[in-house]
């Protein structure tokens, strides 16, 4: 860590530290950077106020058109293993987001490390949104759950895990070496335990006189400067902006994915952090958050819209061919998952492999699925609704773009 770079931070300050550096056994003496407790809203110019503002209103149109759909919950599934793809992504942890949307379409048996890793990430997020709507706070426990939840069964799987850490962590290293980090957060123990709290209670604090993007901004900001667990601080932290914005009452429905943006400015998202604790300057990174939000919201938008059109496209190719019963109830489901089998439909339905059989198979007759596609011949995909969810930022198809089969389907025949 460049500890010229930090010593006149005026958002905190540097300690000395010392210890065994257990990569390499041997000693240590280099520095730490600790933030100050987060305070008042900081002054920022008219730029960085454009930037939230727009944020702000992407954020309202994503939880109005949430809020026009029987059952936004369904639009949780594909948008939320998007974010953890991409989340654990930018961590180091990659799997294919084909593999997370078919997860539960393939055997367990059949799953990388890396895989589970991600759905480790897609539980704990689920418990996370389930307990900010239940009307818990966002507190230090409900962090120490997430993290045990996103750890389990990775080598983080320590003694660490579900528990604020207890050693000293570097981070950037090349080496291994703490000196050799690009940050050293705070050191472990009491005074590590109470900044902790004093964030959730500062995230909490819903009365006070500040902008909620703003306030997401610093939270987030912070969490990441603490660096508060041995693994997942990325991860947990870029969950907490969904879950503050929960609590400010700014979205409804926990649809906003903001890793993909991130993950694709990877260097400037980790160099935007740095600057804040180095010159204490806020309006560069709140700017870059408030960018990304309103990018993130928009995008999310742009794919829900693409999914309902789609689906109601679906729909009237089925009334179009006189098909009802349990086909029905599968296309229904399709927007909550992409590739399915048959005894997904047969388990969520209630109703035997020979009924949904057939009902599958009229669906590819209809090019409303594809398939049979995987090892053994088991999985069925919806392919429209698919590209919404996997295609790259500023390629979703707009709603009223033709379907595959239509796409298929030669010029002058139905």
């Amino acid at each position: 860590m460049d500890l010229g770079r930090f010593s006149n931070s005026p958002l905190g300050s540097l300690v000395p530290i010392s210890g065994i550096d257990g990569r390499f056994n041997r000693p240590f003496n280099h520095s730490a950077y600790v933030a100050a407790p987060l305070d008042t809203e900081p002054t920022l110019n008219g730029t960085t106020w454009h930037a939230v503002t727009r944020a702000s209103r992407a954020l309202a149109r994503l939880d109005q058109a949430s809020r026009q759909v029987p059952n936004p919950r369904l639009f949780l599934r594909p948008t939320l293993r998007r974010e953890a793809q991409s989340t654990s992504a930018l961590e180091g942890t990659f799997a294919p987001l084909e593999q997370v949307l078919a997860s539960d379409a393939t055997e367990i048996t059949g799953r990388s490390k890396e895989l589970q890793e991600v759905l480790n990430y897609v539980e704990a997020a689920t418990l996370a949104y389930d307990a900010i709507e239940n009307g818990r706070p966002l507190n230090v426990g409900l962090l120490e759950t997430v993290h045990a939840i996103l750890v389990r069964g990775t080598e983080a799987d320590t003694d660490q895990a579900g528990r604020v850490r207890t050693t000293q962590v570097a981070i950037g290293s090349p080496t291994g070496a703490v000196e050799d980090a690009r940050f050293v957060p705070m050191p472990a123990g009491v005074a590590l335990n109470v900044a902790v709290q004093d964030l959730t209670r500062w995230v909490n604090s819903t009365g006070a006189a500040r902008d909620p993007i703003v306030a997401a901004a610093m939270a987030h900001y912070q969490f990441e400067t603490l660096h508060p667990f041995n693994d997942g601080n990325g991860r947990i932290g870029r969950l907490m902006v969904v879950l503050q914005f929960m609590t400010d009452h700014l979205v409804t429905e926990p649809l906003l994915s903001v890793s993909p943006w991130f993950e694709a400015r990877r260097t400037e998202y980790q160099n935007h952090l740095a600057e804040v604790s180095a010159t204490g300057n806020w309006d560069p990174w709140v700017c870059f958050f408030a960018e990304g939000v309103a990018s993130s919201a928009d995008d999310i938008a742009q794919r829900v819209d693409r999914m309902l059109a789609v689906q109601a496209r679906y729909v009237q190719v089925l009334q179009d061919a006189g098909a009802r019963g349990v086909i029905r109830d599968i296309v229904d489901a399709l927007i909550a998952d992409q590739v399915i089998n048959v005894s997904m439909m047969s388990e969520r339905f209630g109703r035997t492999p020979q009924a949904v059989s057939p009902a599958i198979l009229k669906l590819v007759e209809l090019g409303i699925l594809s398939g049979p596609y995987g090892t053994y011949g088991r999985q069925y995909i919806a392919d429209d609704i698919f590209l919404a969810v996997t295609a790259p930022p500023g390629r979703v198809p707009q709603p009223d773009e033709p379907l595959q089969r239509e796409l298929a389907t030669p010029p002058g025949t139905i």
